[in-house]
Parts: structure tokens; sequence; C-alpha cells
């Protein structure tokens, strides 16, 4: 059977390419959105027309109950999960001070802790088969922060440590763990930035353009097909953060 993978918050940006992408190479694509129905059945249809089927399925993968009804779907459907993308994401661009406590709860919760639960969720099955692969969607910001980005900055610094200390307790289980933190890349969650703005990274960036979301599916394409990458940041933002 073709490699099963879930991908949290398939329905735009990102997420939508890498479910584009896998469906097209053979495998198995369960897309999860949360509240984007309209996208979701869009993109399911436009694979359809082009001869690729994927399911899509709502789960607010921030809660529990429904990480594991997402997972469980997969499992009843496919009898495995070989691959899990992290990919569900949100962003608030504020000062610190403003920020609230529900601006934390909702970050963290969406960012980082639906990692969590996803992965814990996957896991066992990925131990059982001796075989697996955890993606973490992080940030540049993640990795140096973020100024007025501070507790999305946060919940991305706690993924690339998820997946380090992941790496290595499930490394002897044949499961492979890594994050890929995109620079400027053009989605909606940067629609936030007008044109002078953009126009002022792109100067700063050393290869003066501002990344697509092909450009992180190819890595994703390329960690599913390697086998002896683990517990790495994958930094992919044209020489704007070097570290």
């Amino acid at each position: 059977m073709e490699k099963v993978v879930i991908v949290t918050g398939a329905s735009r940006g990102i997420g939508r390419e890498i479910a584009k992408r896998l469906a097209k190479k053979g495998l198995k694509v369960i897309a999860n959105y949360n509240k984007s129905q309209k996208e979701a059945e869009e993109l399911q249809e436009e694979l359809r027309k082009e001869g690729q089927e994927i399911d899509i399925v709502k789960a607010d993968v921030s809660k529990r109950e429904e990480a594991r009804k997402l997972a469980e779907f997969t499992l009843n459907k496919y009898g495995k999960i070989d691959i899990l993308i992290n990919n569900a994401g949100i962003s608030e661009y504020k000062l610190f001070t403003d920020e609230t406590d529900e601006d934390w709860n909702k970050i963290i919760n969406t960012n980082l802790y639906s990692a969590f639960a996803m992965s814990q969720e996957v896991i066992p099955n990925m131990i059982h088969n001796k075989n697996g692969l955890i993606i973490n969607m992080s940030s540049a910001w993640g990795v140096v922060g973020g100024s007025l980005e501070v507790i999305y900055s946060v919940s991305k610094a706690g993924l690339d440590g998820l997946t380090k200390a992941l790496a290595k307790e499930l490394g002897p289980s044949n499961i492979r763990v890594n994050s890929i933190a995109p620079g400027m890349i053009y989605t909606k969650m940067n629609e936030k930035f007008s044109k002078e703005e953009i126009e002022e990274i792109k100067e700063e960036i050393p290869l003066g353009t501002i990344g697509e979301a092909s450009d992180i599916s190819k890595c994703v394409e390329w960690l599913i097909e390697d086998k002896y990458t683990t517990g790495q940041v994958i930094s992919i933002n044209g020489g704007w953060i070097i570290t």
C-alpha cells in the first residue's frame, strides 16, 4: 500500500501545497481542516479532476478529542499512519504588552499543543510498524524570534524543541522527526504586511525574493524520500536568517 500521510491545516497556504504535491506523488493524503471547509472541498475537487483522491477531515487539532478522531479515522480507513505533518498554525501581529491570556492559549494550543496531541495519537502505530516520519512546520521566528510576534515565536521555538527531543526518543524505533522553518512565504498568513513592507523585507533577503509554498512542499517530499535525517530544523528563507 502507498504511504499514508496526515497533513493538518491542509486547506490553505503551505499545507494545501503539501497535500497537493503528495497526492500527485501517489500518497494517501488525509487533508485536515478546521474552519475552511469550502477551501478543503475545493482542494479535493481540484485533485479529483486530475485523477487523485484525497480524504478531507474536519478536526480542531488543538483539542485532544478531535486530534484523536483524526488519527482514528486514518487508522480505521488505512490501517496505518506513515507520516504526520503538523502544519496547523495561526499568528497574531501585535505588541507583547497588548497580548492577552486568550491570545496565548489560542496560539500555543493551535501551533504547539496540536503537534503534541497529534504526535501522541500517531506514534503508537509508528512504533508498532517500526517506521514513521513526523514533520513539524516551524518558522524562522522559532529560530531567532520575531518582534510583534512573541507568542507565535514561542510556539514555534517549542516545536523545534519537541522535534529535537522526540527525534532522540524515537530514533531507535526508526521514526524520524524534523522541523521545517520557512522564512517569508507567499501565504494568507503574511497578507498582514503591506506591499511596501514586503519590498523592504525583500531587500533584506540575500536572494532578493519571497519564497513560494512549493519551496516548502519540495522539502517535505525530500524528507519523505530520505532515510537518515532526523532531529533537524531545516531553514528555508532565501538567506534572510543564517545561524
